[in-house]
């Protein structure tokens, strides 16, 4: 069994030599002006990656190998980093069947590595993507439930301070892509299978409203309302059960609320939603619809659809930069990376990854760079790309784990000149 003790040692260890690692070489005829550092997350290789960003290039510079059992792989999978950057958290997404939610302080063990604080907190079965109150109290993160039927799943609320779980809130089947508006006041998720944007109020951890983003039927729902699931069409979940299922009977759409493993059938999903991304300032949502290849923008003053971008294939993570310019989002299907102009509402651009299955996205706090992950397939590396969103161009690239997925951004630091 690696215990948190044998972590620690295992990736002094082997952190101190990875600082040795090579950078990549910069593909831009302007050099970055400070230096940026970022976490990526390898699923399949059960290690998290510090990689930095400098006029020399892009550089793995510390790995750092997580998990309890060494015959389990335990599967990293979301990434986010307390405003004041002193906190990472992790989830893995794999386990008994169910993942737990890691806390790392960043920079504070030996040399510089990252120091594991107390023992994981147990979520719901497959915790993805996760995000923090600004104030570092509490992470929320989604349970995705690749696990058994497929039925309504939660949010897992965690005090910080104590790493305790308060609350799991039932919203949808196959939540995913967790963000806090600005405010921290609201939470956004998406229901990849049911086809709605579902909004939790953070002062009472309920969910507050639900917005259908099904094709042609876009607009509010009511928050207590099932929906009147027939199939589960578009996703083949053939591999995660042993026998078949019998098909369960069709919900009464004058039935109300969700319970934990209620049993739903599934109507087609046409949207498909993955990401929910609130703008700068929190006054929209935008709804990455994996399946349609469209983005859908929400004004969330009025609960209405104001407009949809359309994407190339497969849009599935989104970020917006700092400054409300930019939308960029990874085509997973596609293998790129696309750049919107908010504004215009226009593409600037697609940008090809340097590996296949684009996952996650994040952007610098200058709103210059996009740091990406790629998955790869079987036994390729993972791969992270970053890319000045200036020029459109990638300008450097490294290997990572397996099944890179889930990244963060830490911090960037000036470049100062002696005179």
């Amino acid at each position: 069994m690696r215990t948190a003790p044998a972590l620690l040692l295992t990736a002094a260890l082997a952190l101190v030599a990875s600082r040795a690692a090579p950078h990549a070489q910069t593909r831009s005829s302007q050099a970055p002006q400070a230096t940026y550092w970022v976490y990526a997350g390898a699923e399949s290789a059960d290690t998290i990656h510090r990689i930095r960003l400098d006029a020399q290039g892009l550089a793995v510079e510390r790995t750092t190998p997580i998990g309890e059992l060494s015959a389990e792989m335990e599967g990293p999978h979301g990434l986010q980093i307390t405003p004041d950057g002193r906190f990472l958290y992790m989830t893995t997404g794999h386990g008994k069947p169910d993942g737990k939610l890691w806390k790392y302080e960043l920079g504070a063990g030996p040399g510089g590595s990252d120091r594991l604080v107390g023992d994981g907190v147990l979520l719901g079965n497959f915790p993805a993507s996760l995000d923090v109150t600004p104030d570092g109290l509490y992470s929320l993160s989604v349970n995705f439930n690749l696990h058994g039927d497929m039925v309504p799943s939660t949010v897992s609320v965690v005090f910080t301070p104590t790493m305790i779980e308060v609350n799991r809130v039932v919203t949808c089947t196959m939540p995913h892509g967790s963000r806090l508006d600005p405010t921290g006041l609201r939470q956004y998720s998406v229901c990849m299978m049911d086809d709605q944007l579902v909004e939790i109020d953070t002062r009472t951890f309920e969910v507050s409203r639900r917005f259908s983003v099904a094709t042609d039927a876009e607009g509010p729902v009511p928050v207590d309302a099932a929906m009147d699931h027939s199939m589960h069409a578009g996703h083949d979940m053939s591999s995660m059960a042993a026998t078949p299922k019998p098909a369960a009977p069709p919900v009464d759409p004058a039935e109300v609320g969700y319970a934990p493993g209620e049993r739903h059938t599934m109507a087609p999903a046409t949207c498909s939603p993955t990401w929910a991304q609130p703008s700068h300032d929190g006054t929209r949502i935008f709804v990455a619809c994996n399946k349609s290849d469209v983005i859908v923008e929400v004004d969330v003053a009025t609960w209405t659809m104001t407009r949809k971008l359309r994407t190339g294939r497969g849009i599935y993570n989104l970020a917006v930069s700092p400054d409300g310019r930019l939308l960029v989002g990874t085509l997973k299907q596609g293998h790129m990376v696309e750049v919107f102009d908010l504004a215009s509402g226009s593409s600037l651009g697609q940008v090809k990854t340097s590996n296949t299955i684009a996952h996650g996205i994040v952007i610098s706090s200058d709103s210059r760079y996009a740091f990406v992950t790629s998955e790869g397939v079987g036994a390729q590396p993972g791969k992270v790309d970053a890319i000045d969103l200036r020029s459109l161009q990638k300008i450097g690239t490294v290997d990572v784990g397996q099944q890179a997925s889930g990244i963060a951004f830490w911090k960037m630091t000036p470049v100062t000149t002696g005179r």
